[in-house]
């Protein structure tokens, strides 16, 4: 059946704009390719910004039949994507009298002309509450949000749900601490204002290793516990290079020894003459610190990591060192992915470093993409489940990819049970992206000790030898994941729904059938038997990551998915191209067709 959804509003408006090397799309600042004008392509492009949020924002409510606006609303924007070929689109999150409209998200797409070309939007229906006002009060709200919780509850704050079918006057309550949540993490509890009835309690960290997980490995007797020692001690006592840099700060060129990724080039910065600090200035200033065994959800609290060689890590966990070495390489190969691929400057694409905990808590056993921190947080395993630092790289891309989405679509699951366990399509559709993208960022690095492959978690020391996969998800026996859609898949717990999108884009990518790619051998089937052809992975990739930016919202299921993909295609490569009936293709090989779209 179809849940509420229970996605948490965006509170970021910053406007943004973002660019990719696939078939064309761009940034919207102009080239001008004449010296001395930084400073007025600058202002040019923030102009031309300006006036493509005003046409977007006149359009929406000019289009309120399409749009779903009536009167107290008003629109912020979060992001502004101006493509090359002429397409301008803007994603907005709505407030109604002021208040936040939880699924109130909706994407106002333009033409080069800056008319209105149409809109994708999360609720479809009115989003104005039938009742006005509050019978609970804030305070008997947060009571009800930090028990259901148990942790301590923030100010609540009153909020429009228009997530499912119907439309309700809420509390939504930040609660910390939560003894509901893997090493005390926070949750959005979303409480009504007249009934008092919980409507929503969701982790806002994204956790690598789900509870359905965790439940799985217990009744295997299974364990995570990856093959360390990849690379050898990078050395403690080598003199600092010649020619030392005069002024400090200053770029420096340093080396790791990983646990997973062998030994490792790191661009570093140099404090002194014989100081150096984990933070790449190219990057951004990304970073990694050492949570100390805490559980920190604020970067700065960590502790900065310093050499007095440029080298890092021993190769093995008896140096605190090491996982710092595999999450700020890991780190950085995703963002490299990210801009070379697609043009996106940072997670958020606001031009900012990415950042990472690591040894974070005592005893945990998971790795996490925590949107309050704005932040990759990796324990160190809990001795039981997981024997050792989360800090591989697939893994790392995956959660940063949950960053990705958090910053654009917002897709989260529409319904969490008692014992944590998430569902929905929208959320397994999060999951799948983060496997895709987290797959594509192995590709893109490229790293012989961690070969690029379309397995997922390959290096945890599994006994079934990977965790998902996207050609076959449904050989994941731990989580039993599934490979074609049906009715049923809005009821699947999202780490098992993810194969569905997750076998579409492998198709997509790879084609149908068996066939050795690197060193892994693949055998992917389709629903109705019919062989796939696929366009390769660099154009499935462009393709879903325009679909995500572009055509996606926080309600988007796999049919919606199917039609944002294809929407895609067209963009990139025309509605008559062999990649849009790949695409329509390849949906239908999963059994997602326009003819079985269920009725909302």
């Amino acid at each position: 059946m179809r849940r509420a959804h229970i996605r948490t509003l965006a509170v970021a408006v910053a406007v943004t704009t973002a660019a990719t090397g696939l078939a064309g799309t761009a940034s919207a600042a102009p080239a001008t390719g004449r010296p001395g004008t930084a400073a007025t392509a600058g202002t040019t492009a923030a102009a031309s910004q300006t006036a493509v949020v005003r046409a977007a924002r006149t359009a929406a409510f000019a289009h309120a039949a399409a749009t779903g606006l009536v009167r107290g609303d008003a629109l912020r924007v979060q992001d502004v994507l101006i493509d090359p070929e002429g397409a301008r689109h803007v994603r907005f999150v709505r407030t109604h009298q002021g208040m936040p409209v939880l699924g109130g998200d909706l994407v106002v797409h333009l033409d080069r002309a800056l008319a209105y070309t149409g809109v994708t939007r999360a609720a479809d229906h009115t989003v104005a509450p039938a009742a006005a006002r509050a019978v609970l009060t804030a305070g008997q709200a947060e009571a009800k949000a930090a028990a259901v919780a148990r942790g301590e509850a923030a100010a609540a704050e009153l909020v429009v749900d228009a997530r499912g079918t119907t439309t309700a006057l809420a509390y939504q309550v930040r609660v910390t601490g939560s003894d509901t949540t893997e090493a005390g993490g926070s949750r959005t509890v979303v409480v009504d204002a007249l009934t008092g009835r919980v409507r929503s309690n969701v982790p806002d960290q994204e956790e690598f290793v789900s509870p359905r997980l965790r439940d799985a490995l217990r009744a295997h007797g299974d364990t995570l516990d990856p093959q360390t020692g990849t690379a050898p001690a990078a050395g403690l006592t080598a003199a600092p290079p010649a020619g030392a840099a005069a002024r400090y700060p200053a770029t420096a060129k340093g080396t790791g020894a990983s646990l997973f990724a062998g030994k490792v080039a790191l661009t570093t910065t140099r404090t002194a003459r014989t100081s150096y600090l984990l933070k790449d200035p190219t990057r951004w200033g990304t970073e990694t610190r050492d949570a100390k065994n805490q559980e920190l959800e604020t970067f700065a609290r960590g502790k900065k990591i310093t050499s007095t060689t440029n080298k890092w890590g021993n190769g093995a966990v008896s140096s605190r060192v090491t996982a710092a070495v595999d999450a700020q390489y890991g780190v950085t190969k995703t963002l490299d992915f990210y801009k070379k691929t697609f043009g996106r400057k940072g997670i958020a694409n606001n031009g900012k470093g990415a950042r990472a905990l690591v040894h974070f808590g005592k005893k945990v056993g998971n790795a996490f993409w925590d949107p309050a921190c704005g932040c990759m947080l990796y324990g160190d395993g809990d001795g039981v489940f997981l024997k050792k630092p989360l800090v591989v790289l697939d893994v790392t891309g995956h959660e940063l990819t949950h960053g990705v989405v958090d910053a654009t679509a917002r897709l989260e699951p529409t319904f969490v049970d008692a014992d944590g366990y998430q569902y929905g399509e929208p959320g397994s559709l999060n999951e799948s992206l983060a496997d895709i993208f987290g797959s594509a960022v192995e590709f893109s690095a490229n790293n012989p000790k961690n070969p690029p492959n379309y397995l997922v978690g390959e290096k945890l020391g599994l006994d079934q030898k990977f965790l998902r996969r996207l050609d076959k998800p449904s050989l994941d026996v731990l989580e039993g994941a599934i490979d074609y859609w049906s009715p049923a898949a809005d009821d699947a717990e999202v780490h098992a729904g993810s194969g569905v999108s997750s076998h579409a884009y492998y198709l997509l990518a790879e084609g149908s059938g068996r066939k050795k790619i690197g060193s892994v051998t693949y055998n992917s089937p389709t629903y109705d038997g019919a062989p796939v052809k696929g366009i390769g992975r660099t154009r499935a990739t462009a393709i879903y990551y325009r679909a995500l930016t572009r055509y996606m919202v926080s309600t988007t299921d796999f049919h919606d998915a199917r039609v944002a993909t294809l929407k895609a295609a067209k963009d990139l490569y025309g509605a008559t191209s062999a990649a849009y009936k790949a695409v329509d293709r390849s949906w239908a090989a999963v059994n997602v067709t326009a003819a079985n779209t269920p009725r909302r």
